[in-house]
């Protein structure tokens, strides 16, 4: 599903918004959740997952394209652990 097919499932279910207020409030969400990450927080969102941060630390890796050796700088990575609830629907026969 993309981002433009959730806006538009939502208005059909939410007829009494705009499509407009629906796309103000999922940009408002991913924002907070972005921000939140930015500022080293976790999301927690009871019965699908949480949302973290992963630090990798700096390595020397490889230039695929000349094989020759490139330093790596550490970097935070979004990650992201189904709950529960989400695994076992996923799961379910």
């Amino acid at each position: 599903m993309t981002r433009s097919e959730l806006i538009s499932k939502l208005s059909n279910l939410h007829r009494d918004l705009t499509q407009e207020q629906i796309d103000a409030i999922v940009t408002q969400i991913f924002d907070d959740i972005a921000l939140t990450l930015k500022n080293g927080g976790r999301v927690e969102l009871r019965g699908f997952g949480t949302f973290s941060l992963r630090h990798r630390s700096p390595r020397t890796g490889r230039n695929p394209r000349t094989g020759e050796s490139v330093f790596v700088e550490g970097k935070s990575v979004p990650f992201f652990k189904a709950g529960k609830e989400l695994k076992q629907l996923l799961n379910a026969s």
